[in-house]
């Protein structure tokens, strides 16, 4: 098993932040996030992290050759991260040669959370954080009938169980050229605006994705200024 990680992107919401770093590159309790991540994966056997990297690449290149944490890193270029995050997942579609973790880069979290994922008994799975409910801006994991049906923030008129996505996504090795053909369909069309998940529709129809619960466990996504605060604040002490 492998990871991909995600973090090409400019981070515009967190402008006063990222015009100086990367997203996944923000210091939390004197590390970043991105060491958390390699700290995390090495911790679970993980060894091997293919990081798509664009925005101010030089700086997360610098910083995982001074420390990996063990995890052997390979660089992909999205030369068009201003771009939606289609374009990134599109740039690993190469990469997807093992059982893979996709990973956004911009969570901090328990890694209790990551274990379950990798852990799980199911080959293709998403975290949940079922005590969340949409009040707008949250990409959320949709169920039916026991299956994944969507993670998005467009939420569809039917559906049984719904909760926040953390931002990882388990794929077997044997399933990822469904996941290259379900982006596909947009690439096609240039729809680069895009992000990743909605590009998933086709994906989640064709195999059977379920989801792993995680609900009282700490987590958040850093997308805000205020993100950061509720991170240092409210996350990092129970971690």
């Amino acid at each position: 098993m492998k990871a991909i990680i995600l973090a090409a992107g400019v981070g515009k919401r967190l402008w006063p932040i990222t015009q100086h770093r990367p997203k996944c590159l923000i210091e939390i309790g004197g590390k970043t996030l991105l060491h958390r991540y390699l700290e995390a994966l090495a911790s679970l056997g993980i060894q091997r992290a293919d990081i798509v990297v664009g925005y101010k690449q030089e700086m997360i290149r610098a910083a995982v050759e001074a420390n990996a944490c063990g995890v052997r890193v390979n660089f992909l270029v999205n030369d068009q991260f201003h771009r939606g995050s289609i374009s990134s997942l599109w740039i690993a579609r190469n990469a997807l040669d093992d059982d893979v973790i996709v990973m956004d880069a911009d969570v901090l979290f328990h890694r209790e959370i990551l274990r379950r994922l990798v852990q799980s008994s199911y080959p293709n799975a998403l975290l949940m954080d079922e005590t969340v409910k949409q009040t707008g801006e949250e990409c959320m994991v949709v169920v039916e009938g026991g299956r994944v049906i969507a993670l998005t923030k467009q939420m569809p008129a039917r559906y049984d169980l719904a909760g926040e996505g953390v931002g990882f996504l388990k794929v077997r090795h044997a399933d990822t050229p469904h996941v290259v053909a379900s982006l596909r369909s947009f690439v096609d069309r240039e729809a680069w605006q895009m992000e990743y998940e909605d590009a998933l529709l086709e994906f989640f129809r064709t195999v059977k994705v379920v989801h792993e619960v995680i609900g009282g466990l700490p987590w958040t996504e850093i997308d805000f200024p205020e993100d950061v605060e509720k991170a240092e604040l409210e996350i990092l002490p129970k971690l």
